[in-house]
């Protein structure tokens, strides 16, 4: 694991867009293809903004190579303000010629959504349990991850790779990636920036909570694992840079 501080947001999305574009050519030196799962959220908006106008061009990197999922969506149609892979499409998909794009239903019933991406997954990524190329993640303050929230049922499936999850707190219902395939991916990146922010890293990163509280410590994924966070939400470790 690496935790790499960054002194602010625009340092650290500056990184993550740098890091996006080397991971896409390793996979596809390797492998052909870059499979990725994208994040919502303030900071990955920045970061795909800056894949646009950083990254843009194909003879930097081969979007038609890049082929796009998403770790979570809320349940809301696509063109929803809410969505997930609105932002994502406005900010970056449509201002690239991507190879694939391929979102969660938000606007079906979540367990017919869920079942459905399960189903695309596993006809896309061919290797047992599905890999990525790349998983990319953020931590809410009370320490959710994707859709993965605090003591949900979703926390304990380990048969299936996409679930509805219900949300109590929230009063709503999420699709999101589980654990396993989460896991199992060659690498996941968290982006995480804000002081509000700061205490939840500070137990997830050092802290001996249980898991199901803070449920991105469960993510231990089989490759590499990289935390990039700025300095505010950082300001709470002993332990800052490793």
């Amino acid at each position: 694991m690496r935790v790499l501080v960054h002194e602010d947001r625009a340092e650290l999305a500056e990184a993550a867009a740098r890091d996006f574009a080397q991971r896409a050519g390793e996979a596809m030196d390797e492998r052909g293809r870059f499979t990725v799962a994208l994040a919502g959220g303030s900071t990955p908006r920045t970061v795909y903004e800056l894949l646009v106008s950083e990254y843009g061009d194909a003879a930097d990197l081969d979007w038609s190579r890049v082929h796009a999922f998403f770790g979570d969506e809320r349940t809301v149609p696509p063109d929803h303000e809410d969505s997930n892979y609105r932002m994502a499409r406005e900010t970056m998909l449509d201002h690239v010629p991507i190879g694939s794009v391929h979102r969660m239903r938000g606007e079906l019933p979540p367990e017919v959504a869920a079942s459905a991406y399960e189903e695309e997954l596993r006809g896309f990524l061919e290797e047992e349990p599905p890999r990525f190329d790349l998983i990319m993640l953020g931590i809410g303050p009370d320490g959710h991850t994707a859709s993965l929230f605090p003591e949900t049922v979703a926390l304990g499936i380990t048969d299936r790779l996409v679930v509805a999850n219900e949300v109590p707190k929230l009063e709503t219902v999420r699709i999101t990636l589980t654990t396993p395939v989460i896991n199992a991916a060659r690498a996941v990146t968290f982006l995480v920036a804000g002081e509000d922010k700061a205490e939840a890293l500070r137990e997830i990163l050092e802290g001996d909570s249980d898991p199901r509280i803070y449920p991105a410590k469960f993510v231990q994924p089989d490759g590499d694992l990289t935390w990039m966070v700025d300095s505010a939400a950082a300001s709470l470790l002993e332990n800052p840079g490793r």
